[in-house]
């Protein structure tokens, strides 16, 4: 089997090559170009923003026999065998599998050799959080007195559970979720490169997928191509992953707007024949109309992670709205979504939660209401 994946094929091998991570690269780029390097580094963050890809490219450049240096040669020997992962100066070690107190033992045993081949001898400890209380306390004596040779980078999702005895002796770089921008541009690079064809909207509900992650965004797409082939198409996109299309929202708003009801009902029939996830259904409706509140408040399109052929239809519909509106289908969307944990019949409470949207009586109403009743009162009050 001769294919390699995308998130294989475009994982980065130099710092300037690192997404979305600009304030990592370049303070380790630094750090390393004024020989101030650490004993000990930790990498929180999401999944799949480059922890792991930026300690093997530390790792290179530390044990790059050009180096060390900031930009690692990935000729020699040493970047060659990390590149491949049978590097024998560089141990990967899982940190859900390898957890236990005898595992750090035998670490801490073998971690006084010298390196065969690079100038560290670099343990790199994916998802550190993993490991047991004892584990942790078996670690603490060498991260505080490590031998000369010897370099630690820890990788973790959930930096609250690493002691902060641990933190303490580490350098801790915060990696962030990647803005969905960034993720297309990445993606549409890819894609020019593949001499993949690919709508803009494609694009971005692979990104909007990902939710942060390059490495979830390069699998999506990489399943999607399996699918479609060369040309790829938001319908692709849509059958592939169950997308909902943008319009079904604008067609549900109308008929809130104009409190067709019978519309509503025969469209909650519709979503749920096709089967999709009411749940994810009613987190698009939130977003949507978290889109329409977001223009309606500040008169600007900016803001919006949407396609740019959508931008101008957000902009005439949220004229049709008020921000209390707008506040008030908010609160029922999550009112029902949580009714919806519960519920034995969710075809039910999903359509009884679109009838309540329409059914909501409009702020512009309740204020007028509000006004009249101000004026009776005062008239009461001058009769008295």
């Amino acid at each position: 089997m001769s294919y390699v994946v995308i998130a294989r094929r475009w994982r980065p091998q130099q710092f300037d090559e690192i997404i979305g991570q600009e304030h990592v690269s370049k303070t380790l780029s630094n750090a390393i170009a004024n020989e101030r390097i650490a004993h000990s580094y930790i990498f929180t963050g999401p999944r799949g923003v480059g922890k792991t890809t930026t300690a093997r490219i530390l790792a290179k450049a530390l044990n790059c026999e050009k180096g060390p240096t900031a930009t690692p040669c990935n000729e020699c020997a040493s970047c060659k065998s990390i590149t491949m992962g049978n590097s024998l100066d560089v141990l990967e070690i899982d940190g859900a599998s390898n957890r236990g107190i005898d595992e750090i033992r035998n670490l801490r045993e073998n971690i006084r050799y010298t390196p065969t081949q690079g100038k560290y001898k670099i343990y790199i400890i994916d998802e550190v959080h993993m490991l047991t209380k004892e584990a942790f306390n078996a670690l603490l004596k060498t991260l505080e007195e490590p031998p000369e040779h010897a370099l630690f980078i820890f990788a973790t999702t959930e930096i609250h559970k690493v002691p902060a005895t641990i933190l303490s002796r580490c350098q801790r770089f915060d990696f962030r979720r990647i803005p969905l921008k960034t993720i297309m541009e990445h993606l549409q690079n890819i894609c020019k490169k593949d001499k993949i064809d690919i709508e803009e909207e494609a694009l971005l509900q692979i990104a909007k997928k990902a939710d942060g992650s390059m490495r979830d965004s390069q699998s999506i797409l990489d399943q999607i191509i399996s699918y479609s082939g060369d040309t790829v198409t938001f319908a692709d996109v849509a059958q592939a992953l169950g997308v909902i299309h943008q319009d079904i929202y604008f067609k549900i708003t109308d008929y809130i707007k104009d409190s067709q009801i019978k519309e509503l009902i025969l469209q909650a029939k519709e979503v749920f024949d096709s089967g999709y996830d009411i749940n994810e259904f009613l987190i698009g409706l939130e977003e949507h109309f978290r889109n329409l509140l977001v223009v309606r408040s500040t008169e600007s399109t900016e803001f919006l992670d949407v396609a740019e052929n959508y931008l101008e239809r957000y902009k005439e519909v949220a004229a049709a709205f008020s921000e209390g509106d707008l506040i008030g289908y908010l609160q029922t969307v999550a009112e029902t979504m949580q009714q919806l944990k519960t519920s034995q019949q969710p075809h039910l409470k999903f359509e009884l939660g679109l009838i309540k949207l329409a059914k909501q009586p409009a702020t512009a109403q309740i204020e007028d209401i509000l006004e009249k009743l101000n004026v009776l009162k005062k008239k009461l009050l001058n009769q008295t």
